[in-house]
């Protein structure tokens, strides 16, 4: 069987889903005290790193996405497919399942 190398390049998202980078998980409390791993929450928090080129509306049209490339973003806890290329962590989600874009 042959192992297929991905990047972020060569993932492009369809219909209207993102491809977010998650931002890293805190290390320490506001109190300072060090966490280990699993005691670590889910970053909810990342950055757009591509799109996709929308939903299709009825009349064969795509409607327009929200966000684009390099915008930072809040998404659901549990949403999209966790995804690492090379050491990084990715999330591949729907536009809806995005709450904010953060400024």
């Amino acid at each position: 069987m042959a192992a297929v190398t991905l990047s972020v390049s060569t993932v492009k998202p369809l219909s209207d889903r993102i491809l977010v980078k998650v931002s890293e998980a805190e290390e320490k409390t506001a109190g300072g005290i060090l966490l280990p791993d699993t005691a670590k929450e889910k970053p909810q928090v990342g950055e757009v790193v591509q799109v996709g080129p929308g939903k299709r509306s009825d009349d064969g049209s795509y409607q327009t996405m929200e966000v684009k490339v390099g915008d930072k973003v809040l998404y659901s806890k549990y949403a999209g497919t966790d995804i690492k290329l090379g050491t990084e962590d990715y999330v591949l989600l729907r536009e809806q399942d995005i709450l904010a874009a953060l400024g």
